[in-house]
């Protein structure tokens, strides 16, 4: 990551004085797995805490063990029960039948460009551009993604550039030109100085 940091720190002074504060690059990864992808669902429009403790009963509920086969065998009102939303429920338990299915294949997507990563995971209700994106960040390692839509993006932007709104996707698409090929790092660190303690 060193050459990620000097790139973003002679490219991008108002940054490098981000990464100064933040201190070391230590974005925390997790498996690219259909678990990964059901957390991810459950987390839209919800608090880190809120979707944890619901998360955590879906797993319990599923035997211990998010897997396709094991939410397929829930009915959607033990789904609900845990405190998914109706259309939570839905997403995930389409992401399931997807996936049993082989139409999406987890262990493949670590070979593919992002686009087609995006293309199939996208094709599964309720995962939009913004799960797919987190999906590339945090699961598949891309360095250069870019999460224009992300409010805590945006408002880090606002807040860092003296902004007086925050910047709308195609600002924030224009003012990352300079960060490529390092648009994850950049992302890290601008989520890290609004949230210090963000489990990211």
């Amino acid at each position: 990551m060193r050459k990620a940091i000097l790139h973003l720190r002679k490219s991008d002074p108002v940054l490098g004085g981000i990464i100064d504060r933040v201190g070391d690059y230590a974005i925390e990864f997790r498996d690219p797995d259909f678990e990964t992808l059901v957390r991810s669902i459950v987390n839209q429009q919800l608090s880190g805490r809120v979707a944890s403790v619901i998360f955590g009963r879906l797993a319990a509920a599923a035997g211990g063990k998010i897997t396709p086969e094991n939410i397929l065998k829930l009915r959607p009102a033990r789904m609900r029960a845990v405190g998914l939303s109706g259309q939570k429920t839905e997403y995930i338990r389409d992401l399931a039948r997807h996936t049993r299915d082989g139409r999406i294949r987890f262990e493949e997507l670590a070979d593919l460009p992002d686009e087609e990563v995006m293309a199939r995971l996208t094709a599964v209700k309720g995962i939009g551009v913004w799960t797919v994106h987190m999906f590339l960040m945090f699961a598949l390692r891309r360095h250069d993604v870019l999460p224009t839509g992300d409010l805590g993006i945006r408002n880090a932007i606002r807040h860092a550039y003296g902004l007086e709104a925050a910047p709308s996707p195609g600002e924030v698409e224009a003012m990352a030109e300079r960060w490529h090929p390092f648009c994850t790092v950049a992302s890290w660190y601008l989520w890290r100085s609004l949230e210090p303690n963000a489990n990211l």
